[in-house]
Parts: structure tokens; C-alpha cells; sequence
């Protein structure tokens, strides 16, 4: 989540639960740390990774330990103490910006070339894996933020989709009126959460432009468009958009409950909900959209976001097996057979996905918005997510600085001067993970 982002799940999971070797006495063994995981997800990757690598590779085996939400803190520990595993999932592009400036990644550019992957990944992302130069990590998955929201719902009262922020202010107020929700979206378990609404807002109102400007140092945080997009946010969240329970509730399954019952009726969040969107409009009989997230300009916004990385600790004990495992991921047996099982969170940026087999049960919205992002961000025409492009202490200060802006204990202007402060001590220290042109 997805960078993304890790998910939040409602699954209690013991921290370093790991599914059996598929090959107990395996001469070999390759270790991969991933984050949190309900007991299903966790056999999804059983049956669709683990075992057919195994079935790959006899002479060694692949042992996936899942760490929950406490993964990044433990692998900080572990890379520093040169005890972590052979595959390092990260959130994102800005920690890996970190960690290959510790010198606690390995340079890929080798096994690249070995394998081919400037040929088979989009470059667009895989150029946001470089540091200094040299190649750190490749994404495993790129996602957007849009704009969910309850067709069902949306038919019987006459409501189109909007697609400029008075369109959706419009709508947003006739459902408070009739005590919906508008807005289907919590933090518990993620606090990172808050985030996904910042970003949407940043895009939306100040547009990629001008991010792009301050990504690059051109322009400070405290920029007038910046401000608006800040104060747009808070007048939402003040208005009672989000409802009265977003700290008590999780973005994931209870946002998607919400949203597909028709007490919200809208969900602004990620393509990672795909899964529970679909599962939870079976259960209570509505039909889901997907739309871009409506902007000033009224054209929709998708913002890039890269949820998580795949790299190889500088002191693995099987540096060549991990690049084997990523190579495996990579492919598109595993991108049908992963995104079929789990939509929205394999998405794994491939160029050509022609010959990936996707199942029956993969919902048309799913197909259409990954095609649109496709398109975007070959054409150039995407905005920007803080997980991915802000650096990791200026990222967790806007997730948690956003709170006290909706809270009244910051002022707008107060919260940029401090995200402006403490990215440009990052960006001097080179913190700040690589920008794409436009």
C-alpha cells in the first residue's frame, strides 16, 4: 500500500509466522521477509509463488516470513546488524533511497543486465528504484488513488460521477443531507492512511505540476497552491465528509464495507481495495465504480505510487538465489496468476503483459483503471503520491502533521512551513528518491 502502503487487515498474525518450507531438506535455503498478510493472502503466495519457485529451482528453497506491521522497524535492526534476509521488501522508493545511501543494499545493475529487466519493466518505474546512479530496487507493484464509489447508490438518486472538485462537493453535500457518509475511510492499523487523502488534495487542487516543482527543490512547500490544496482538504474533513469514526476505523475492509452498503458513498482511496471492493459488493448485492479523482481542472488525477520494493541486502547470504526470486516474480505468469487471486495488489509493472492468463474473476473496473494508469504513465500524464516520491522523514511527518491540521492544533500554514523544513534538510542530504521527467 501499496504502498503502498501495508495493509491493514482485521487478521491477527504472530510477528515472524512463516509458512512451511515447501522442501524441508533443501540444500539451500533463500529468505524473504513480507509484511502483514491474512492467513489467505498468505496461501495465495504459498501457491503462486513459493511452490512453483520451489518446482523451479530443486536445489533450494524459498522461506517467507511474515513480520506484519512491524516489518520495517525489524528490518532496520536486521540490515544494520547484517542479519536480515536475502530479499528486502521495502514500502517504497524513499526508504530505499535510505538504506542504499547506508550501504545496506546491494547495486542490482548487474543481475538487470543478467536478466534483462531495462527490457521487461516499464522504465518510468524502474528508473524510480535508482540511487546515486546505480539500480537499488525494482517496484513491486504500481498502484493510483481514484475515486470509488457505490453505482448502485449513484443510479438511484441521479448522481453522476464528478469530475471537478465543485462536482464533487455538490454530491458530497446532497449525501450528508441524507446522512451518508460521502467519504468511506479510517487510519486504524494504518495510521498511513492519512496520506492517501493528502496526496489526493495535493494533486487535485495545487495539480502534478507543481509538485513536480517542489519534488525538485524549485519551489518550497509553503507555495500558495499548496496551501489551498491544505485548506481544501480541511474544509472537507471539518464538513464531516469522512464521517465521525475515521479513527475507528480501518481503510481497508471496513471503508470497502461501508462504501458497497451504501452508508458512504464514496471511498477515496487506492487500487489495492479492488479485492475487498469486489468481495464486499457480492455481499450486499450493489454494484462498484472506479473514476480518476476529480480535480480543479476537471480532468481526473492518478497519482503514481509505488507500494513496495524488492532489493537485496548488501550482506545476504544468497545474493544470486534473491535475484532469482525477484526475477520469478517478475513475470507474467506470476502477474496473471497473482493478480487474478489478489487484484490491485500485483500489479507488478511489466511491459508487456500480453502473455499473463488472468482469471474469470477478475472485475472489469479492476481491467479498465490499470489499463488507464498503463496509459498515463506512458503518456506522462500522472501526479505524484508522498509515499513514494516525499523522503521518509518528511513522509511521516505529513501523515501524522495532517492530524493536527484536521484537529485545529496547526494551522495550514504552520503544517507546510514544517513538511517545507524538513524536506530540504532531506533534499540536501540526498534523501529524496528520484523524480521521473514529465
Amino acid at each position: 500500500m501499496k504502498r503502498r502502503v501495508f495493509l491493514a487487515t482485521t487478521a491477527v498474525l504472530m510477528a515472524g509466522a512463516a509458512l512451511p518450507l515447501t522442501k524441508a531438506h533443501a540444500a539451500e535455503t533463500v529468505t524473504w521477509w513480507y509484511e502483514q498478510a491474512t492467513p489467505d493472502q498468505q496461501k495465495l503466495i504459498e501457491e503462486n509463488i513459493i511452490a512453483p519457485f520451489d518446482a523451479a529451482y530443486p536445489d533450494y528453497a524459498l522461506r517467507v516470513d511474515y513480520r506484519g506491521n512491524e516489518l520495517d522497524k525489524q528490518l532496520r535492526v536486521a540490515l544494520l546488524s547484517g542479519n536480515g534476509p536475502d530479499v528486502v521488501y521495502t514500502p517504497g522508493p524513499s526508504y530505499v533511497a535510505q538504506m542504499a545511501q547506508s550501504g545496506q543494499l546491494m547495486a542490482l545493475d548487474e543481475y538487470a543486465a543478467e536478466y534483462g529487466w531495462d527490457d521487461r519493466i516499464l522504465p518510468v518505474l524502474l528508473n524510480m528504484g535508482k540511487y546515486d546512479g546505480k539500480l537499488y530496487a525494482l517496484p513491486k507493484t504500481y498502484e493510483t488513488l481514484g475515486l470509488f464509489y457505490n453505482k448502485s447508490l449513484f443510479e438511484e438518486n441521479g448522481w453522476t460521477v464528478p469530475q471537478t472538485l465543485d462536482e464533487l462537493e455538490t454530491v458530497a453535500g446532497e449525501m450528508l443531507e441524507m446522512d451518508i457518509i460521502p467519504f468511506a475511510a479510517g487510519n486504524v492499523g494504518w495510521r498511513g492512511a492519512n496520506e492517501w487523502q493528502v496526496t489526493l488534495a495535493l494533486n487535485a487542487v495545487a495539480g502534478p505540476e507543481a509538485i513536480n516543482q517542489a519534488l525538485r527543490g524549485e519551489i518550497p512547500w509553503t507555495a500558495e497552491p499548496f496551501v489551498d490544496a491544505i485548506d481544501r482538504l480541511n474544509s472537507w474533513w471539518h464538513q464531516g465528509y469522512f464521517g465521525k469514526n475515521y479513527f475507528s476505523l480501518n481503510g481497508d475492509e471496513q471503508a470497502a464495507g461501508l462504501m458497497t452498503s451504501g452508508q458512504a458513498g464514496m471511498m477515496p482511496t487506492g487500487t489495492w481495495q479492488f479485492q475487498n471492493v469486489a468481495t464486499y459488493s457480492a455481499q450486499n448485492g450493489t454494484e462498484a465504480g472506479f473514476a480518476g479523482f476529480p480535480s480543479a481542472s476537471g480532468n481526473p488525477v492518478y497519482p503514481l505510487g509505488v507500494g513496495s520494493t524488492f532489493s537485496i541486502g548488501s550482506k545476504a547470504n544468497n545474493p544470486d538465489r534473491a535475484a532469482e526470486v525477484i526475477d520469478f516474480i517478475f513475470s507474467p505468469e506470476v502477474y496473471g496468476s497473482m493478480n487474478s487471486a489478489w487484484q490491485g495488489e500485483w500489479n507488478i509493472p511489466l511491459k508487456d503483459i500480453s502473455d499473463a492468463k488472468m482469471g474469470d474473476n477478475v472485475t472489469p473496473i479492476f481491467t479498465e483503471a490499470m489499463n488507464t494508469l498503463a496509459t498515463a504513465v506512458n503518456d506522462g500524464d500522472y501526479g505524484y503520491s508522498t509515499w513514494t516520491f516525499l523522503p521518509p522523514a518528511t513522509d511521516n511527518y505529513l501523515i501524522n502533521g495532517i492530524e493536527q491540521v484536521w484537529l485545529n492544533k496547526l494551522t495550514t500554514e504552520e503544517f507546510l512551513e514544517n513538511l517545507d523544513k524538513s524536506f530540504q534538510k532531506e533534499l540536501k542530504a540526498g534523501k529524496v528518491p528520484a523524480v521521473p521527467a514529465r
